[in-house]
């Protein structure tokens, strides 16, 4: 009776070690993925994201989608939405000289051209022909 007793006692040990090793290992795993970011040396900081800007003359244009807006077609072809072109220029065949920064991070539900804001903007001589 006394070597049964002394073998359920071993089997309940091991059974407590084999317990806690699968705890530990499970833990392990765990905190160590934690930890991992840590041990990689960071980079270098990301450049700043550089800002586009355009300039050129163009026409203004009305463009009858949406409720209808102005745009600007310059004279390389390329369309631009200025989201902030003053009331004195929105005249359907202006000739304008502008200045503007493009827009990455703006939604337009015109889907016309390139948002842009205006930094500068200048009439010209008078309407495209």
């Amino acid at each position: 009776m006394e070597g049964g007793r002394a073998l359920k006692r071993t089997r309940a040990r091991w059974r407590r070690r084999a317990t806690a090793a699968l705890v530990g290992v499970v833990l392990g795993l765990g905190l160590g993925g934690c930890f991992h970011a840590q041990d990689e040396r960071p980079g270098p900081p990301p450049a700043p994201p550089v800002e586009t800007r355009v300039e050129g003359t163009g026409t203004v244009v009305f463009v009858e989608l949406e409720g209808g807006f102005y745009g600007i077609v310059a004279d390389d072809g390329a369309r631009y939405e200025p989201l902030n072109l003053p009331a004195e220029f929105q005249q359907d065949g202006l000739r304008v000289r502008f200045r503007a920064r493009v827009l990455k991070d703006v939604a337009s539900v015109h889907m016309w051209g390139r948002p842009v804001e205006l930094l500068q903007i200048e009439a010209l001589e008078g309407p495209r022909l």
